[in-house]
């Protein structure tokens, strides 16, 4: 027997029947019984009838359409056909294009694997982190399973269908270890689409992300304007044998029902749900603890009389959890353990808990007569909020694991409070949870859905009912999470192409009765948002004014950054913003072949869509890294111009130089982007926040975000995290009555704050002011006045706040400007770049 493999398969964990979401909530073992590693795969165009048997796995692999490769798990198949030679890089150049044959296939995934050891009284669960996405499960020849969706977790008990040694023996004399054999058949989720009615409403642009409605996959797979289309398969997530103890956690629910943050007092719900045999019931004690920094701080017990209980306590002298800037994200170790009459513990499950409450205070409409509301609190303390959108870390998500600690770091390192995770990404692991809980972080969590419309029908109301509970009862417990949110853009979707059909998103049925009403008694302790943005019925029986959303995604025209479309917008908060800008040369290099890096145009008429004729041609790389649906989208075609679009709009004039041009689209993005939460801050708290888009690239491309792919910064960075500092000095346009520009100081921690500042133009090297400021504890100050100027000049501010120094700009006139004397003043900046 393998040593090894037995230690570590004992786990105490969840349990239950064969359904999806047996496991939901439960820890994985310190060292679980992991079937990681080697597999092989087999994959062939998918028949009229599909494969959905190991003899019809047998049958068809005999013949010439069916290939087999060594695999990986966690994995992708892409990542397996590449490293077999079948494809290129799907990450370089066109290459991504490649792929698209792939998804008229089916795949299977196999492997053999030996029985764990376990008691009598032990199952054992063969658990999924997550399979993509439509399949049938079969172990020793017996389906124990069939899943559709790639979003949660899955898992079986197949405590009975585990080979023995004598099974094996009769088979294999000389069989050391009882071996079973897993195969896993998944489906072409393109073809299978096909088996659905069309829902009218779900249609977006192109046709080829209709093959999305009906599929739980998360919905940029399919195409977007940041993400390419890889409609792919694989066992993306770990593959476990949990071995189960007869007494054991279904789940736990740690919840803050009230916090004084002036008495440091805080009250305590804490139910727990077991599986346990009714001959233990009455016979065992369920005992809770906390501690702080390895002191026990409380310890309550009861008698399980109970499969399900519920413990209320208060906490005095309790370090709260606050998000960044707020205060400490203080963790608690929370344990509850189930102890039999003899002292033995049968079962433990053992979280890190923040004391925090947490609510977003909104109203359905933000006028000029009634500006309304939208704003989060946590322990009754209003909350700026300063952060980014969270989208996915990789196209192939088997690749997540490796970029997280990294991209985390620079969201750490930016001072960000808050990540919207965006609804067309996977929902992300633990472990990502884990570190927004220790940093700080809020999580705005959509669901996975987005653009969309979802089918109305009973079987998918049901699928999501099943991914709502798998999905909440799995992260509920983590302080960090502030709001969920049913969808992105799903409510705004109806204006995009049925705007004459005046269809109300209040009759939809996901996002305003299945998702609500399975989070009701999910978890009570958060803010419901059917969608972002959010179209009440108030909103629209208002006349579905978009200007009078409370919260925005704010991308129109994408011109000059301080046109009226940004600065005389009504909504108190923005969950989406954004500026174009290129990559970093380097960068440009590693995702593009070599003769493909520069230009994007080149001269000679080419047709493009509908016949018509234009003097160039696209540079197909470039033209495929500006993502879409697919390789023949109409959408595609000039979104790499937005760079060109607004450089023109602060510069006047182009490069045509490549690091040149890349210097000048990375000024304008991040002039835009700092601008944009300057504006923002500079009205705290008539403006409540701001969430910009985006951190870093799930694949390399052209795009918003600040850093790309290969985490190479761009200037956007640099100036970002120099306005989203705790207490921050600034220059606005918000010119008062005397023609003056406000030099504004505003504070997002709950101690007040005192400095100096000094503002100096940068072309003269005069001082336009010199002074001191102090700013009330999560609030703002005026600092003082400079005349207003229409003379071209970048002013260079100064300042120190409890000793320690600070440097901001101000860019003064009106464009164009000289792209000259930009590149002088930023000299003077003393930007650092890593």
């Amino acid at each position: 027997m393998n040593r090894n493999l037995t230690k570590s398969a004992l786990l105490i964990l969840l349990a239950g029947m064969l359904n999806s979401h047996d496991l939901a909530g439960a820890r994985a073992a310190e060292n679980p019984a992991t079937l990681d590693g080697p597999w092989t795969l087999r994959f062939w165009p998918q028949p009229e009838t599909p494969v959905t048997t190991p003899d019809g796995v047998r049958a068809i692999s005999a013949t010439a359409s069916a290939k087999t490769i060594p695999a990986t798990v966690p994995g992708n198949v892409e990542l397996d056909l590449q490293a077999a030679g079948v494809i290129r890089d799907p990450m370089l150049g066109a290459n991504v294009w490649d792929m698209r044959p792939f998804e008229g296939y089916q795949w299977c995934y196999e492997r053999t694997f030996p029985t764990p050891a376990r008691r009598a009284d032990q199952k054992v669960f063969l658990w999924f982190g997550g399979i993509d996405c439509l399949a049938d499960i079969w172990l020793n020849g017996v389906k124990i399973g069939s899943v559709d969706n790639m979003l949660i977790e899955h898992s079986f008990d197949v405590t009975n269908l585990l080979a023995s040694e004598k099974d094996n023996a009769q088979n294999e004399p000389n069989a050391q270890n009882a071996q079973n054999n897993i195969q896993v058949i998944i489906r072409s989720p393109v073809i299978e689409a096909q088996n659905y009615t069309v829902n009218a409403l779900a249609i977006r642009g192109g046709g080829a992300t209709i093959d999305s409605a009906y599929i739980r996959k998360a919905p940029h797979m399919y195409g977007w304007d940041i993400m390419p289309r890889l409609v792919g398969a694989g066992l993306w997530r770990g593959v476990e044998l949990r071995v189960a103890d007869p007494v054991r956690f279904v789940n736990t629910f740690w919840m803050t029902a009230q916090t004084n943050a002036k008495t440091r007092a805080a009250s305590m719900i804490v139910d727990y749900q077991l599986k346990i045999p009714f001959d233990k019931i009455s016979k065992c004690q369920a005992i809770l603890t906390m501690k702080r920094n390895g002191r026990e701080v409380v310890r309550k017990s009861e008698r399980v009389i109970s499969y399900a209980s519920r413990f209320r306590f208060n906490i005095n002298n309790a370090d709260l959890w606050w998000p960044r800037g707020y205060g400490e994200p203080a963790l608690y170790e929370g344990e509850i353990k189930i102890v039999d009459e003899n002292g033995n513990t049968l079962a433990s499950d053992k979280r890190n808990i923040g004391l925090r409450t947490v609510a977003l205070e909104h109203t359905g409409l933000s006028t000029p007569e009634n500006p309304g509301e939208f704003c989060f609190k946590v322990n009754g303390e209003k909350i700026f909020i300063k952060g980014t959108n969270w989208v996915p870390l990789d196209a192939l998500h088997s690749r997540d694991p490796s970029h997280l600690e990294k991209t985390m770091a620079m969201a750490v390192d930016l001072n960000c409070n808050m990540l919207r995770c965006w609804g067309g990404n996977v929902y992300e692991s633990d472990a990502f949870y884990d570190l927004c809980d220790k940093n700080g972080i809020l999580i705005w969590q959509d669901f996975a859905m987005a653009c969309a419309t979802p089918p109305q029908t009973d079987d998918f109301a049901a699928q999501i009912k099943t991914e709502i509970e798998s999905v909440v009862t799995r992260l509920r417990n983590h302080p960090c999470i502030a709001i969920w949110a049913g969808n992105n853009e799903n409510d705004v979707s109806f204006t995009w192409q049925m705007a004459a059909l005046d269809i109300n998103p209040n009759n939809e049925r996901i996002s305003r009765r299945v998702i609500p009403e399975t989070l009701f008694g999910l978890d009570p302790t958060r803010t419901y948002l059917p969608s972002s943005p959010y179209c009440s019925q108030e909103y629209y029986d208002a006349g579905r004014n978009v200007d009078y959303l409370p919260e925005r995604h704010l991308w129109g025209p994408r011109g000059y950054y301080k046109a009226p479309f940004y600065t005389n917008v009504l909504a108190h908060f923005v969950s989406e913003i954004g500026y174009h800008g290129c990559p970093n040369r380097e960068s440009l290099e590693k995702m593009f072949t070599k003769d493909s890096v520069y230009p994007w145009k080149v001269a000679g008429a080419s047709s493009s869509q509908a016949g018509k004729q234009d003097a160039f041609k696209w540079n197909n790389e470039w033209q495929t890294k500006a993502t879409r649906d697919h390789e023949f989208s109409t959408n595609r075609d000039g979104r790499n111009d937005l760079m060109i679009k607004q450089i023109k709009a602060l510069f006047g004039d182009v490069p045509t130089d490549l690091d040149t041009f890349i210097f000048a689209s990375q000024s304008v993005q991040a002039e835009a982007m700092k601008y944009f939460i300057e504006f923002w801050r500079s009205a705290k708290f008539r403006r409540t926040g701001i969430l910009w888009w985006n951190l870093r690239d799930g694949w390399p491309i052209i795009s918003d975000a600040i850093t790309d792919y290969y985490c190479g910064k761009k200037l956007a960075y640099y100036y970002i995290k120099r306005v989203q500092t705790d207490a921050c000095v600034m220059i606005t346009d918000a010119a008062a009555a005397d023609g003056k520009h406000p030099i504004v100081a505003v504070n997002d921690t709950r101690s007040a704050k005192e400095g100096t500042v000094t503002v100096t133009d940068l072309s003269t090297k005069a001082v336009l002011f010199s002074g001191k400021f102090s700013i009330p504890a999560n609030g703002k100050t005026i600092a003082g006045y400079i005349p207003k100027s229409d003379k071209q000049s970048m002013w260079l501010i100064e300042y120190a706040i409890g000793g320690e120094k600070f440097t901001n700009h101000y860019l003064a006139g009106k464009p164009p400007f000289k792209l000259a004397d930009y590149q002088e003043w930023y000299k003077s900046l003393g930007i650092v770049r890593d």
